[in-house]
Parts: C-alpha cells; sequence; structure tokens
C-alpha cells in the first residue's frame, strides 16, 4: 500500500529557487573581468603614447612657378628612345599594385632592353598623411643611392606604414633603411630634416602643370593616363611612341 504525502502540502509542489549573484556562472565574471582589463590598457597605452619625433610635412601647395626644376628618379638609360614618366604617391594602393606586379615586367622587357627609360616623380596625395613622409625617405635613400630599393620596400610594405597603420610611420622606415644597407645616421638625419622637402614640392608642382589629378598616372611621348596600366597597354603606349 502506497503512502500517502504528508497533510498540508502538494505532492507537486517544488522548493523555491532564489538566484542571486552568487548564483551566476563564474564565465559571467570572466568576461567583466577581460572588458575591465582591456579598458585599462587601451586607456594606459592612449596615455603613454609617443608623438612623432618628425614633424608632419606641411600641405603641398607650391605651383611650378615658384618650386623650382622637377627631379624625378631615373630607372634605366637616359637617352633611351621612349621615356615612361610615372607620376605617383606612396600611399596609394593602386600605385602599390602596378610596383609590386607589373612594374617587374616593365624593367625586364622594357627598361633593362633599352626600349625605354623609366622615371618616377613623388606626387603624394593629400588625403593619404603619411606619403610624403615615404616621399622623404625615398629621396633620403636616393642621396645614399639606393632609391629603387626603398621603392620597393615602401611599396611592398604599404600596409606596415599607411595611414590605417600608424602615425608615425618613421620606425618602419628605420627598418626599410637598414635592411637595404643605407648609412643609418645619414638617413635619419636627412630624414629628420626633411632635407629634400623642396624635391617633394616641386615634382608634386611639375604634377600639377602636367594636370595631373590621380595617381598612378603616366606619360608616354605625348599621351597621357591615370590608370595602372598593364604590361601590354604600356607597351603599346611605348611601341606607338617608339614609332613618331
Amino acid at each position: 500500500m502506497a503512502a500517502k504525502p504528508p497533510s498540508g502540502r502538494s505532492k507537486d509542489r517544488r522548493p523555491n529557487v532564489v538566484r542571486n549573484a552568487s548564483t551566476r556562472p563564474k564565465g559571467f565574471y570572466a568576461i567583466l573581468l577581460l572588458i575591465a582589463v582591456a579598458g585599462a590598457s587601451i586607456l594606459a597605452y592612449t596615455m603613454t603614447r609617443k608623438p612623432s619625433t618628425a614633424a608632419a610635412p606641411a600641405p603641398l601647395s607650391a605651383s611650378s612657378a615658384t618650386a623650382g626644376p622637377p627631379q624625378g628618379y631615373l630607372l634605366g638609360k637616359a637617352d633611351a628612345p621612349v621615356k615612361i614618366l610615372e607620376f605617383a604617391d606612396f600611399e596609394c594602393p593602386a600605385c602599390g599594385r602596378f610596383a609590386t606586379i607589373t612594374e617587374p615586367d616593365i624593367r625586364t622587357r622594357l627598361i633593362d632592353t633599352g626600349l625605354a627609360s623609366f622615371t618616377y616623380y613623388d606626387y603624394p596625395l593629400p588625403q593619404h598623411l603619411n606619403s610624403q613622409s615615404a616621399s622623404n625617405a625615398a629621396a633620403c635613400a636616393d642621396e645614399q643611392g639606393k632609391f629603387w630599393p626603398m621603392h620597393d620596400r615602401l611599396y611592398g610594405a604599404q600596409d606596415q606604414w599607411n595611414s590605417q597603420a600608424t602615425d608615425n610611420p618613421k620606425p618602419m622606415f628605420m627598418s626599410y633603411a637598414s635592411g637595404i644597407g643605407l648609412n643609418m645616421s645619414q638617413f635619419e638625419s636627412c630624414y629628420d630634416t626633411r632635407k629634400h622637402q623642396s624635391r617633394i614640392v616641386a615634382n608634386f608642382a611639375e604634377g600639377e602643370r602636367r594636370r595631373v589629378n590621380s595617381t598612378p598616372t603616366f606619360i608616354v611621348g605625348d599621351k597621357q593616363v591615370a590608370n595602372a596600366l598593364s604590361y601590354d597597354e604600356l607597351k603599346a603606349m611605348v611601341d606607338e611612341a617608339a614609332k613618331k
């Protein structure tokens, strides 16, 4: 015979469960702790972050009438039958794709064979905050005969020093300078004093004179094209210029 439930109690009645802070899962407190640690780290980084030691370059606004003669960076023979001019910005993604993907073919098949020369002119766009500093680093490398190795490092590692990555690109440029074997004290002095800023201004002013308004822009013979051209497109322009 089954036993009866105690008098005055329902057999379905369940005990009350009181939830308080001590019953919350441990994961909840772990998440709170992580948020607190992350917030403290961000605050500490913001308070201790050191500003760039190099002065920010002024916006480029010089006209060709006052900037002095442009001085690009030549690759190949100065007396080559066709001259390819490029106005480019070191922080421009399209310029980076051209420099890393297409330009190697241009060098081996057009420049090294003597069909054309290639001259790079600085045209740092104002929306790219680190571009003038990159031009400054390249000019200082040129002072030691290493413009093109620095040019290749800058474009190859564009995502490491562009405006999205840092507001102080100098440490990256110093590492590139060391990697290509520059005299570091000479390079740093040149970089910090912006020794070749007038050259950058003059090259930019030349682009303004030629009505360059985007990068990269190429000039081959009497044709000017604003686009990251393929090898075949640039080769066709060289062939056409060679016939004239």
